[in-house]
């Protein structure tokens, strides 16, 4: 899609009932990133799972959410220079407590295998757009259809290059705010968005549950066409707030607790 063709976009529909992402799987009751807390998250009702996933140095993607991981005083990670037999000897469950012992890092292969049909992944690129070809093979390979997966970035150039490959996975791009010290303004504005998901041509806008992102901004967001998504969001009257000012989909730690309060149990 050209940039000027992406100045006509037609009007996203907004679903009736938001979907409800499980934030790195249902990573309040479980390790986060762990295929125990995407297992959880499915069996909590969650419509969608969150993950964070990095590219090993001998071109493995892994779901992960720090580029160091830390183990013990003497022990630390990096995961780009690390291959993938090395990754899979940490033990990532331990800390969360012992009946996670022995829980280890994920393949994103083994993460896809948990999705079932018609539930979908939101794939948080971590590490640049050198994870992209990989990502791709992943996906092919993975039997998912092309609309149970959503490729989310903080980085602008991640999300280009993706819709440079595809049109057909959506793409959104993640930021939360900041305010500018000498205007008192919060950025990125939504002018400053637009600007950004014309240019990238992505999907969407997904922010932090901030005071920035109220009725009047979300609205430019859903009026120029474009999706609007929220995270992270545990508190129910939080989560109705955003809903209705046009949330497409609420990322939360806790899917479970969300479904009873603002719909209904399983």
């Amino acid at each position: 899609m050209t940039l000027a063709s992406a100045t006509k976009r037609m009007v996203q529909h907004k679903p009736s009932q938001p979907l409800l992402v499980a934030h790195r799987g249902a990573s309040r009751d479980a390790p986060e990133n762990t295929l125990p807390a995407f297992e959880l998250a499915w069996q909590q009702g969650a419509d969608a799972i969150e993950g964070d996933f990095h590219l090993t140095r001998d071109g493995e993607i892994v779901c992960i959410h720090n580029e160091t991981i830390r183990q013990g005083v003497h022990t630390n990670k990096v995961v780009q220079d690390s291959d993938l037999d090395e990754l899979k000897l940490l033990d990532v469950g331990s800390p969360f407590g012992k009946r996670w012992k022995d829980v280890r890092i994920p393949m994103i292969a083994e993460v896809f295998q948990t999705i079932p049909q018609g539930k979908k992944i939101y794939i948080e690129i971590k590490c640049g757009p050198l994870i992209l070809p990989k990502l791709f093979e992943e996906l092919d390979a993975s039997g998912l259809t092309q609309d149970q997966a959503v490729i989310i970035s903080f980085d602008a150039d991640v999300i280009y290059q993706m819709k440079r490959h595809t049109s057909d996975i959506k793409a959104f791009l993640l930021s939360n705010f900041k305010k500018d010290r000498q205007t008192g303004a919060f950025k990125p504005s939504a002018e400053d968005v637009l600007n950004i998901l014309q240019r990238t041509h992505a999907d969407g806008f997904s922010s932090k549950a901030h005071k920035a992102a109220d009725e009047t901004f979300i609205k430019r967001i859903l009026d120029n066409g474009y999706e609007y998504h929220v995270w992270t969001i545990d508190k129910a009257k939080t989560a109705k707030k955003f809903i209705k000012m046009g949330a497409m989909s609420v990322t939360t730690n806790v899917p479970g607790y969300l479904r009873r309060k603002l719909w209904h149990p399983l």
